[in-house]
């Protein structure tokens, strides 16, 4: 069986001192591709350097993520556009609001989250949304003519089946990680009702880590664990879990199929 990890911050620190070990172990898995989100300034070296040295295996996208905006984050997004301009990314991201943590830069947010999914469109890229308690003013904004036929994933989607059914209405994906495997999540519930060709598989590595090893440190590793989650929610194998959301990652990241 092959898998894809669609969203995995790889190149985080607490990956130093095993990251060869963890890539080799996904790998092992059936895990054989890597999608990293970018996420400020400082973690572009450390990512491009993981995708210098697992070429095949990790691909890198560029964005700057919500919670990075500030204000004067024009001069953040003039990096962004320059990275663009210079070579081929996976898709732009990690992209989008939150209104989890600081509510006061959430105009800053939406305007830096419109100028990057125009970057998108200009680019033909596709683009990895975050959207923590911000969901539907996040596909409002998606749902203006302007962004007719962008493509991209609404990643770590913990909505309600309105929401989904609008998102994928857009033609988006929806990223599900280990929130689906959480006991009292819900999420399970939602995407019983959604096909499994609007789905993708993600860890958030190092974040929100699976059943049973929620609180621990993620990996892509557990990619399995959670698409056979999914298997039994949807009734199905897991072997076809991995078929669908392998060959939906691979639509979706196009520059990167192999």
């Amino acid at each position: 069986m092959k898998f894809v990890d669609s969203h995995a911050h790889i190149y985080s620190d607490k990956f130093k001192e095993d990251i060869d070990r963890v890539i080799e172990s996904a790998r092992e898995l059936g895990v054989g591709h890597l999608y990293m989100p970018n996420i400020d300034h400082d973690s572009i070296e450390p990512m491009m350097e993981l995708e210098h040295q697992y070429p095949t295996q990790c691909f890198a996208m560029m964005g700057l993520h919500p919670c990075s905006v500030e204000r004067g984050f024009e001069k953040a997004l003039y990096e962004v556009e320059d990275w663009l301009n210079k070579r081929k990314f996976a898709a732009v991201g990690e992209i989008g609001t939150d209104l989890y943590w600081d509510k006061s830069l959430f105009d800053y947010q939406k305007e830096a989250f419109v100028i990057q999914c125009e970057l998108a469109l200009k680019h033909d890229l596709p683009v990895v949304i975050h959207c923590r308690e911000s969901i539907d003013e996040t596909i409002e904004i998606l749902e203006d003519d302007r962004f007719d036929g962008l493509q991209g994933v609404f990643h770590c989607f913990t909505g309600n089946l309105q929401q989904a059914e609008r998102i994928i209405s857009r033609g988006f994906y929806l990223g599900l990680g280990g929130v689906l495997t959480f006991k009292n999540s819900g999420l399970d519930q939602v995407i019983k009702d959604v096909d499994v060709k609007h789905l993708l598989l993600e860890t958030d590595s190092p974040y929100l880590a699976p059943t049973p090893n929620r609180g621990k440190r993620n990996s892509p590793e557990y990619i399995p664990l959670i698409g056979q989650k999914l298997a039994d929610v949807k009734e199905v194998s897991l072997a076809q879990i991995a078929e669908v959301t392998t060959s939906n990652s691979f639509n979706l990241f196009k520059a990167y199929e192999l």
